[in-house]
């Protein structure tokens, strides 16, 4: 055999490896798992991360939220996926009934300074043609919401060193990190991935019935400009992708984008306090001892406004009430969201540094309201 034909032989062989290797690459395809959650987060087939891009499996929709929860100013991409031949049916003021294999993803990532252990934020990336490129970006974690015959089950997944994969961490971690802020203060603080109980804290919406639901699922989050599809309104997209059953002959409910300038402060700020605090304070919620609402109808005293504390504790930051109209310096609700005092601050969970522009919305719209608390 002469060398050359070797030569071809060889080659030839490479590229069918290269093929089937492609193909293999190519074949990512979501799996719901009816019972046990596998130790991978590939085994869940959503997405794929090869060369540091994210590639979306087949009929993976991106979606994101009009107001987002803060979480230590991770960015984050969430991402919906039901079972052939399946749909979610419309609530106007609920989470959408989603049917059994129903697939939900929240991936926790951050752009990074000097070091993959610094990050920043104000820089986020978006899916387009159903890739990401993750260059210049830490994955932290990514969060499963399932669906299965029993109910929700909800589980964390931890990103290993290479960023080719996540692993399962039902106990949760600890991730020690910088912050770079834009204006360059340096500050460190722990990051933390929650455990099973952890994430059922939240997402157990209801304190009756502590049954696991998806926060982010409903009409007045999702009611926004599509990102990932030009010229969509986002849930006219779900239905024109057989996602989502619904005739919206009416107005669907929609929160403001907290950030958007144009909209007026009051819708601003009530959609900041739905998002990060009402699936807690609401009527029948985990924090509904302390009488505090602050869904997107709550008003006067159930809102806060020269509202007592029932259940604060040492919370208070020496502050009688919960909303003084025209002082946020004597608003408890300012105070709890500046400390990061574990025994006072809010959220309980999710936040190791003060959310600055978040407090300085807050604190705009308080010194807006007029009257007195009668002290």
């Amino acid at each position: 055999m002469s060398i050359s034909i070797y030569v071809r032989r060889i080659l030839l062989g490479l590229l069918l490896i290269s093929a089937v290797a492609c193909a293999a690459e190519e074949d990512t395809q979501p799996t719901f798992h009816e019972e046990e959650n596998p130790n991978a987060l590939s085994d869940w087939g959503m997405f794929s991360v090869r060369e540091k891009t994210m590639t979306l499996a087949d009929n993976v929709i991106p979606y994101d939220i009009a107001t987002p929860l803060f979480s230590d100013y991770a960015l984050k991409l969430r991402t919906i996926w039901l079972p052939d031949g399946t749909q979610s049916v419309y609530n106007p003021d609920e989470a959408f009934d989603m049917p059994v294999g129903t697939v939900i993803t929240k991936t926790f990532y951050y752009p990074t300074a000097d070091t993959k252990d610094e990050v920043t934020y104000n820089r986020a990336r978006t899916v387009s043609s159903g890739m990401m490129d993750l260059h210049g970006l830490r994955l932290i974690e990514t969060r499963i919401l399932t669906r299965r015959e029993s109910g929700w089950d909800a589980v964390a997944y931890l990103w290993n060193d290479e960023q080719t994969d996540a692993y399962l961490k039902r106990t949760g971690a600890i991730i020690p990190l910088t912050l770079e802020r834009p204006d360059e203060r340096r500050e460190d603080f722990a990051y933390l991935v929650p455990n099973v109980n952890q994430c059922a804290g939240c997402h157990a919406t209801n304190a009756t019935t502590k049954a696991i639901k998806p926060i982010g699922i409903k009409a007045r989050h999702l009611n926004k400009q599509s990102s990932f599809a030009a010229g969509f309104n986002q849930l006219d997209h779900w239905i024109a992708k057989g996602v989502l059953t619904a005739e919206l002959t009416d107005e669907a409910p929609r929160n403001a984008d907290w950030l958007n300038v144009d909209e007026p402060l009051d819708r601003r700020a009530r959609a900041y306090l739905d998002a990060n605090c009402s699936h807690c304070h609401n009527p029948n919620g985990p924090a509904d001892t302390s009488g505090l609402d602050l869904e997107p109808d709550a008003t006067g005293a159930s809102l806060g406004i020269c509202k007592t504390p029932i259940a604060a504790g040492t919370g208070t930051g020496g502050r009688i009430h919960g909303i003084v109209p025209g002082d946020p310096d004597r608003s408890i609700l300012v105070y709890r969201m500046e400390t990061n005092d574990p025994g006072a601050m809010m959220p309980e969970l999710g936040r190791g540094v003060t959310h600055e522009e978040g407090v300085d919305l807050i604190r705009q719209w308080i010194a807006q309201m007029d009257g007195t608390c009668g002290t």
